[in-house]
């Protein structure tokens, strides 16, 4: 919009501007300003929508009786070589000789797991599980209201699960999380797994984040966090059970589908005027986690 308001049409044959451009858009302060003018007008449209009633968000007979994380949430920082190799003119075979790259620190985050039971007093049912963090303190220290906090929220697993009848146990991995897809291959990597044969499946997807930034930075005393798990019919919210069960296509679908009926961020996604009716339905319940960060930096050996 703001790059191209001097030749919207393209008619003179105007070059891009700096909003045009990754390398330059996140330095013009346009850029923020335009991304939070939209970002505004959606958060108007939805919360001009009703709220949420109990009724609407209960799944009958399903109950979430404890959430436990095990391990610690801890990020930390770690030396990494990005391969530059694709920057260089690849006509020469001079490259095949040599690595070429850049170390950088980036974060990353320790391994930890979800052990979550759900009680089905009926038939097996399958069902959603949905997983979100949202803040719980500002900057200042001050409690975040739960209804301004849901626009923090993020939303950190999403996947089916069969509940059968009694108490259902749920071990879910940090790095099972259909949110988040692995690192990009080097072009090397890629090539040698290739020439040996080796599945490039894990690599199919990169419609999410990548699972290094699942988790905040936190601090040393740690930050406190809302985890909340949400359960529901999968019958009435899923489109294509195939396509999560792919894992890695939950945020754009596959095939012009999106498998996920409800919207993202569910439930937290409509005005909750009162938190207290999320206290009161069975199948939704919080637990505070608090994320940590010690200053630790990892460096990559040196030869």
């Amino acid at each position: 919009m703001l790059d191209h308001q001097t030749d919207p049409k393209n008619k003179y044959d105007t070059p891009p501007g700096v909003l045009a451009h990754l390398e330059t858009l996140p330095r013009d302060p346009a850029a923020w300003r335009l991304h939070k003018r939209i970002d505004n007008i959606f958060r108007e449209h939805i919360d001009s929508l009703p709220p949420y009633t109990k009724e609407q968000l209960e799944f009958p007979g399903i109950t979430v009786t404890n959430i436990q994380v095990q391990g610690n949430l801890e990020t930390y920082f770690e030396e990494y070589k990005y391969d530059l190799i694709n920057a260089f003119n690849d006509n020469t075979t001079q490259t095949e000789f040599y690595d070429i790259y850049a170390t950088m620190p980036r974060l990353n985050h320790k391994e930890f797991s979800y052990k979550i039971n759900v009680q089905n007093n009926g038939s097996p049912k399958k069902s959603v599980i949905r997983i979100l963090a949202m803040p719980y303190r500002d900057g200042n220290g001050a409690i975040i209201p739960f209804d301004e906090g849901r626009w923090l929220a993020i939303e950190m697993d999403l996947f089916v699960k069969t509940l059968n009848s009694g108490n259902n146990e749920i071990n879910r991995k940090s790095s099972e999380s259909s949110i988040t897809v692995p690192d990009v291959p080097t072009y090397k990597t890629l090539v040698e797994m290739t020439e040996n044969r080796q599945n490039l499946e894990m690599y199919e997807s990169a419609t999410g984040i990548p699972s290094r930034l699942l988790l905040p930075k936190g601090n040393e005393e740690g930050v406190e966090f809302r985890l909340l798990v949400a359960v529901s019919n999968a019958e009435e919210d899923v489109n294509d059970e195939s396509i999560i069960t792919m894992n890695k296509y939950h945020h754009y679908g596959v095939r012009g589908v999106q498998p996920d009926k409800r919207p993202f961020g569910y439930p937290l996604d409509r005005r909750v005027p009162d938190e207290h009716i999320v206290d009161e339905v069975p199948n939704i319940k919080e637990t505070m986690v608090k994320v940590y960060n010690h200053n630790v930096f990892i460096r990559l050996p040196h030869h």
